[in-house]
């Protein structure tokens, strides 16, 4: 089936989604910093099974072909894009969905899934953190001069962006996501962990130079029933990378 791209008023912002698939089972796919459909998840667009999944890709207000408004990021940026996520499902008129969040995206699915249990059916996280260390902060500041990435990171973006939004919402997203690091533990949404009640799959690549470890390990332990996949040559993005045996193991947990 071919994947369809168009765009829906939600909560006073004109989201942009890509969607394919004419199965039961309604997933979201949730981008990463910076990310859409169209960057983050090519190979789940076009290899997830089309026969039991119906699957949706947004682009997060700022970011992709959801501008404007120019991405920025308040204090609650990671709720505005829980509820934005979630009214968008609404409004395409899914009762219920799962959720498969990548890196911020996972920070937004976890939010989600913890506020809107009777909306969620299951969920997949990998690469998302649910606290900022120091040690994070030392890591995102490593990134936050975009003309240091490599060619292959960096050139989808600047075709997406443009140079000067791209290195200016970069570093806005380092400085946003800095902010948690200054409360005593760091916290961006580890309270409502326990309130994730669907079942609830945890992919980390040890292999990640973006988040440590013990971030999934810390997921996990505190989301009842969850389960957790370690990757051993896994990446930060080793959903692209691994495709074929990621898009698997996910098809069997949401199956």
């Amino acid at each position: 089936t071919s994947i369809t791209s168009a765009k829906i008023q939600v909560n006073g912002v004109h989201l942009h989604y890509q969607q394919t698939g004419e199965g039961n089972h309604a997933v979201l796919l949730l981008p990463g910093m910076l990310g859409c459909g169209q960057t983050d998840f090519g190979p789940q667009l076009k290899s997830m099974n089309k026969k039991l999944f119906t699957i949706v890709a947004w682009d997060p207000r700022g970011y992709g072909q959801s501008i404007p408004p120019s991405r920025d990021f308040p204090p609650d940026f990671f709720e505005r894009d829980a509820k934005d996520a979630v009214d968008l499902m609404q409004a395409l008129k899914f009762k219920k969905f799962s959720l498969l969040g990548w890196s911020d995206g996972g920070i937004t699915a976890l939010i989600a899934a913890a506020k809107y249990p009777t909306l969620i059916h299951k969920l997949v996280v990998w690469g998302a953190n649910a606290s900022v260390t120091q040690e994070d902060v030392r890591i995102y500041n490593g990134i936050r001069d975009v003309s240091k990435w490599s060619e292959k990171v960096k050139k989808p973006l600047e075709e997406l962006y443009g140079h000067k939004y791209f290195a200016k919402t970069c570093e806005a997203w380092v400085d946003g996501i800095s902010r948690f690091a200054e409360k005593s533990d760091g916290n961006i949404c580890q309270e409502l962990l326990p309130d994730i009640k669907c079942p609830t799959f945890i992919i980390h690549g040890e292999k990640d130079p973006l988040v440590p470890r013990a971030h999934a390990e810390y997921i996990h332990k505190h989301i009842k029933g969850s389960q957790l996949l370690l990757m051993p040559e896994g990446k930060h993005n080793l959903h692209l990378r691994f495709a074929e045996d990621f898009n698997r193991q996910v098809e069997d947990f949401l199956h």
